[in-house]
């Protein structure tokens, strides 16, 4: 149905062994405890698939955004926090690419080309201004050749070892979306602070981060396009994450499924293998189906994304993103409950799934939120 380019394809069959040889056996590790996944990082930087939707120009691969959903979804399936690697990276670059001046893309673009490790991260959450973007209370005051910017971060993917961040923050409040800007951070700036690292229930290879911010002063320069320009660059990287979340859902469901499949086939009880049994036919074939649902509108909405149908594809990233991550948090709990008491046991991978699932439903925007942003763009509202 897609066709994948000979040079893509072998990109994407370097990233299955890498996914199977390399990142799968310590996914265990990384969530028992609850650490970077440095390795992960090595790796992919070393094979030049950090930051593979960077353009040429700056070092990278380049790759279309469909081929981007199928290496997450590949690396998803061998771990989950290792993909959301892979997803802070391109949504800290994506604002830039878009939005930023030649000067400030060859300041910052360049750092993540061939084999760099540096990280980035994009920083918007507030304890108070999750789905409400405009509750933000953060704000940057120009003074000279300086924005001083007070105010604090949560929930931050990647945010205290970033190498720099995107940042959001009101300049003139009053104006609303019309007020709010963007800008490059960089690691070490005057007035940056962190606090906790949060300890959480899945993802737990990966790092989210509350940021503080005290009269922290960032060159204008840093400032990404022009003032008030914050809230349309926020949005455009959003509407991508969302495409990023949907292929990383597709990927942990796909590995549940397949974990639910091998033991149904090797489990036997009552004199046979419990896949003979109809029950467990019925629930394998619901979860494939809604497992290749979620796959295609997936790669439609990438497709859309590609080809430059941007309306459309906002609306799909936004269907992808609830069925997708709806799909993987149903299909890794079935999963668990095929493998019945070893399913509930950390000594199999399906309860780790079904943790890291249920992020896909709320991060990059809450499923709630995904069906009024889908509603609107179907009724054209």
């Amino acid at each position: 149905m897609f066709k994948i380019a000979n040079e893509h394809e072998m990109i994407l069959e370097t990233v299955r062994k890498i996914a199977r040889k390399e990142i799968a056996p310590r996914a265990a590790e990384l969530d028992e405890k609850g650490i970077f996944p440095d390795h992960a990082l090595n790796v992919f930087a070393q094979n030049g698939i950090l930051n593979p939707l960077l353009p040429a120009e700056f070092g990278g691969v380049e790759v279309p955004l469909l081929i981007f959903a199928m290496i997450l979804e590949e690396i998803a399936g061998a771990c989950a926090s290792s993909a959301l690697l892979l997803i802070a990276q391109a949504d800290g670059m994506l604002p830039i690419l878009h939005g930023g001046n030649d000067d400030l893309k060859e300041r910052f673009l360049n750092r993540l080309g061939g084999d760099s490790r540096a990280l980035t991260a994009l920083a918007a959450t507030e304890p108070a201004a999750g789905s409400d973007l405009l509750s933000m209370k953060t704000r940057a005051v120009r003074k000279g050749d300086w924005y001083i910017v007070n105010g604090r971060k949560c929930f931050i993917t990647d945010g205290s070892v970033a190498d720099f961040f995107v940042l959001y923050a009101f300049t003139e409040p009053e104006r609303r979306a019309g007020g709010m800007s963007a800008f490059v951070v960089e690691k070490g700036t005057p007035g940056l602070f962190y606090g906790k690292n949060e300890n959480k229930m899945g993802m737990r290879g990966s790092i989210n981060s509350e940021l503080i911010f005290e009269d922290m002063e960032v060159p204008a320069e840093n400032l990404i396009g022009e003032e008030g320009g914050g809230f349309v660059n926020l949005i455009g990287t959003l509407s991508l994450s969302r495409l990023f979340c949907a292929a990383q859902a597709v990927g942990i469901a796909q590995a549940a499924l397949d974990k639910a499949m091998e033991y149904a086939r090797e489990r036997v009880q009552f004199g046979r293998p419990i896949a003979e049994l109809s029950p467990i036919k019925f629930m394998i074939a619901d979860m494939a189906a809604a497992v290749e649902s979620a796959r295609l509108l997936t790669y439609k909405a990438a497709f859309l994304f590609d080809t430059g149908e941007g309306d459309q594809a906002t609306t799909h990233a936004a269907m992808a993103k609830f069925l997708a991550s709806d799909t993987a948090m149903k299909v890794t709990t079935d999963a668990v409950q095929i493998l019945g008491g070893y399913g509930y046991m950390k000594d199999f991978p399906v309860e780790r799934m079904m943790r890291d699932a249920k992020l896909t439903q709320i991060y990059t925007g809450t499923n709630q939120i995904m069906r009024l942003v889908a509603g609107r763009g179907l009724l054209g509202m």
